[in-house]
């Protein structure tokens, strides 16, 4: 079913990164650092008989959301399924470091917003790319200790798996749309490693079941939940900055409480219906079904089951 904002709105998960910068932030306001022109592309690709991009998948710059400052990251899903590479990675590690570095001073931001649309690390470039996601998740906890809330905003075909998802659970605020999915490994990984029966990678109801939007909002993986069109996208990540959690060490303790309340309640469930049912959720089975506003209205009534990821 298509979402009812999706007929009306420019989709989140339909448009490219840069069509999604642009609707994220106010007209003419985005700089961009390394554009295309300065063509920083990766120099491994080429071994592989593959395609470079000229920003390599991953626009960083700066600019303005409801006037206020802000740096933002997005990441190019249909280039190499927007996984991190040693360009990629060293863009985004850069800007999350001069933000920390500024912080407190003329040049500071007011947020971070990272456009996640990752299938994780770039195989082709795979010890670069695995330190690429460490660089960023120090880069982002030391943004966040320096005051500087980090929102992750999550729609796009890639989804946030493998390093991608570990990033995305750093952030300060996470926001997801029905489209969006997030997972440390991603139900091919899955399968392969494990069988078919434990997880099946071509059911496609079962994939979002497990990874999809509704389910990490309703579990605590993501703190907002948006209709799947930027200007939602865009209204949510200027508010998120209000609500995002310091990062200390009392954050850290009530994250860590609540992953094992979770893990105690629903740890021998085997599909989300079953979590519902114990949650106390009306109509379990029938949660994918719900319209978009049915679904957020069931959130505005506090269903909840544990806020933490």
């Amino acid at each position: 079913m298509i979402p009812e904002s999706i007929m009306n709105e420019p989709s989140w998960y339909e448009s490219s990164a840069r069509a999604r910068i642009n609707g994220l932030l106010d007209a003419g306001s985005f700089s961009e650092i390394l554009g295309p022109q300065d063509k920083i592309m990766s120099p491994h690709l080429d071994l592989f008989d593959l395609p470079p991009a000229f920003d390599d998948g991953m626009i960083i710059g700066r600019g303005l959301i409801d006037g206020r400052p802000v740096a933002v990251a997005a990441q190019e899903g249909q280039f190499m399924g927007g996984t991190f590479a040693e360009v990629s990675g060293a863009k985004l590690v850069g800007l999350l470091r001069s933000v920390a570095s500024a912080a407190g001073t003329s040049q500071a931001v007011s947020t971070v917003v990272l456009l996640l649309d990752t299938g994780g690390v770039r195989l082709q470039e795979a010890n670069a790319g695995e330190m690429a996601v460490s660089e960023t998740i120090r880069a982002v906890l030391d943004v966040r200790r320096a005051g500087v809330p980090v929102v992750a905003l999550i729609g796009g075909r890639a989804g946030a798996f493998g390093g991608g998802g570990l990033v995305t659970a750093c952030c300060s605020h996470i926001v997801i749309s029905e489209q969006g999915r997030i997972s440390v490994s991603g139900p091919e990984v899955i399968e392969t490693n494990k069988g078919v029966e434990e997880f099946d990678s071509h059911d496609r109801a079962l994939v979002w079941r497990v990874t999809g939007g509704r389910s990490r909002v309703l579990l605590g993986g993501a703190d907002s939940y948006v209709k799947g069109d930027i200007s939602s996208f865009r209204q949510t990540a200027a508010q998120a900055r209000n609500s995002a959690p310091s990062l200390s060490l009392e954050t850290l303790e009530r994250e860590q409480e609540r992953l094992e309340q979770r893990l105690s309640s629903y740890g021998n469930c085997r599909d989300t219906p079953e979590i519902w049912t114990l949650a106390g959720l009306p109509t379990p089975d029938k949660i994918a079904d719900l319209t978009e506003d049915e679904f957020i209205s069931l959130l505005a009534k506090g269903r909840r089951c544990h806020d933490a990821r």
